[in-house]
Order: structure tokens, then C-alpha cells, then sequence
């Protein structure tokens, strides 16, 4: 009588279990700083004013690399390397406030901004996905990226990049399911 109990239950745990994705692993991995949105992010970076700007109102914006996270130092060679990238790109081919600044030397300096948030959450069929026959991932997100330049104290040069909005999914199958993984042992060289 147990026996069947536990068989009852067993095929009762089996049929039930696909549809408790909330049994799947997820994970949220957040680039930590004062800004939670990339809205946010680029609403502070637009007030930045090349040529009026100066280092200490940086600073009162939240782009104190001594004070906020994520924000990297970058001096006058790391300010070379972000534009003269390969031998094609010339000093005479950037604008005038980089090159100035390029040539200043220990007056330039850059602030390189990297924030964003990552959602991953494996979705679908929970006896599939934990047998490794497949797994269906969901990510959704947000990337901000930013340079700013200073010569001196004042800030001479912005620009942004990045990534709004963060919609990927990936289904992968294994048709082996927990076999797919297991590696042979190398053979034996003599």
C-alpha cells in the first residue's frame, strides 16, 4: 500500500512538475549606481555641457568615480587609446577639443561610464530543463555607456552609447538531455 502511495505520488510529482517554471534558477545581475533605468542614466548625461561643465558640477551630477561606482579613470593615454583606435584613424581626423586635450597630456582626463541592469530567467518545461534536454532562457535589460573628457578641470567632449532596451531569448536542445554533457575520457598517448 505505501508502494503504491509513493508511485501515485511520484507520477503525480512528474505530471505537475513542467509547469512549475518557478522551480527554474533566474538571475539579475545590476551594474550598481544612482541611476535605475537608462532613461535616468541619459537624462543625467544630457545635462552635461561640453565647454561649460566643470569637474566639481561633474561631481555634484554623480560622476565622481571617488564617490559613485562604476565609473572608470581614464588618463591621457587610455583618452588616446578610446579614440585612435587602429593606424586608419590620424589625430587630425578627431575634433579639436580631443586632440587638445590628447596633446595636454597630464591636463586630459576621462571618466568612462558603464551601468546597466540583466534580468535572466529560465522559462519553460521544468522536468526538461533539469534533465538538460532543453532549456529556454529569457533576458531583458538595459545598457548605458558613456565618455566624457576633461581638459583641466573643464569638460571638453561627451558621447554616449548603449542599449535601451535588452529582449533576448535563447532555447537550446539537447537531445541526449543529461548524456549531451558527459565528455569521454581522452585516450592514452603512448
Amino acid at each position: 500500500m505505501n508502494r503504491r502511495r509513493g508511485l501515485v505520488a511520484a507520477l503525480l510529482a512528474l505530471v505537475l512538475l513542467p509547469s512549475c517554471s518557478s522551480l527554474l534558477p533566474s538571475a539579475v545581475q545590476t551594474t550598481e549606481s544612482q541611476w535605475h533605468s537608462y532613461d535616468q542614466a541619459r537624462a543625467a548625461f544630457d545635462a552635461i555641457k561640453p565647454g561649460s561643465t566643470t569637474q566639481a558640477e561633474l561631481w555634484q551630477m554623480g560622476f565622481d568615480p571617488f564617490k559613485y561606482p562604476n565609473i572608470k579613470l581614464l588618463n591621457y593615454l587610455d583618452v588616446t587609446r578610446q579614440f585612435l583606435i587602429n593606424d586608419s584613424i590620424h589625430l587630425a581626423d578627431l575634433d579639436a577639443e580631443i586632440r587638445s586635450c590628447i596633446k595636454a597630456r597630464t591636463l586630459c582626463q576621462g571618466y568612462e561610464v558603464a551601468l546597466g541592469k540583466s534580468d535572466r530567467e529560465r522559462v519553460g518545461n521544468t522536468f526538461l530543463d533539469i534533465f538538460n534536454f532543453r532549456r529556454k532562457t529569457r533576458t531583458t535589460g538595459w545598457q548605458f555607456r558613456g565618455l566624457i573628457v576633461l581638459e583641466k578641470d573643464l569638460v571638453v567632449y561627451k558621447i554616449e552609447s548603449g542599449q535601451p532596451v535588452i529582449r533576448e531569448f535563447e532555447d537550446k536542445t539537447n537531445p541526449l538531455g543529461p548524456l549531451q554533457d558527459i565528455s569521454l575520457p581522452s585516450p592514452i598517448k603512448y
